[in-house]
């Protein structure tokens, strides 16, 4: 008796061979990797302040940044906060203070606080450290929803 393949009989068998084609595993490369963009969005790891919504970027600027010492050896961050606009803005802010590695200080993470700008207004913002471990800070300025 002599087999012929018809077209349905091909389409099946190739349909077959790809789904054990397609079942087919390579071994998984386990191990350890190393991080990958770094240096991309780092911002609040080298600069004072940052903004972190693109429409605070066009609304919001920082003329100045002071900072001293108190007798009891914490940090006092003061910043003018500007507002760019001819419109009222409220945007919340918060400063991070960080010891001489970069790291925040223990419970040095102040939660973030409305700060209501009149048309092109500037309003000072301070924030003093918890503890005098804090050398470094990163004041961080987000739009309010």
């Amino acid at each position: 008796m002599k087999r012929t393949f018809t077209a349905l009989n091909l389409s099946a068998l190739a349909a077959i061979g790809l789904l054990v084609a397609g079942c087919e595993t390579t071994p998984t490369d386990t191990g350890a990797y190393l991080p990958v963009n770094t240096t991309v969005n780092d911002l609040e790891n080298h600069e004072r302040i940052v903004l972190l919504d693109r429409r605070v970027q066009t609304s919001v600027t920082c003329s100045g940044i002071q900072q001293r010492t108190t007798p009891d050896g914490r940090l006092e961050v003061t910043a003018n906060i500007r507002n760019r606009e001819n419109r009222r803005l409220q945007v919340q802010i918060n400063c991070v203070f960080k010891d001489d590695q970069g790291f925040p200080t223990e419970g040095e993470e102040a939660p973030f606080r409305n700060l209501i700008l009149t048309e092109n207004a500037q309003e000072p913002v301070t924030w003093t450290a918890l503890n005098n471990k804090a050398s470094h800070y990163t004041i961080r300025v987000r739009e309010a929803h």
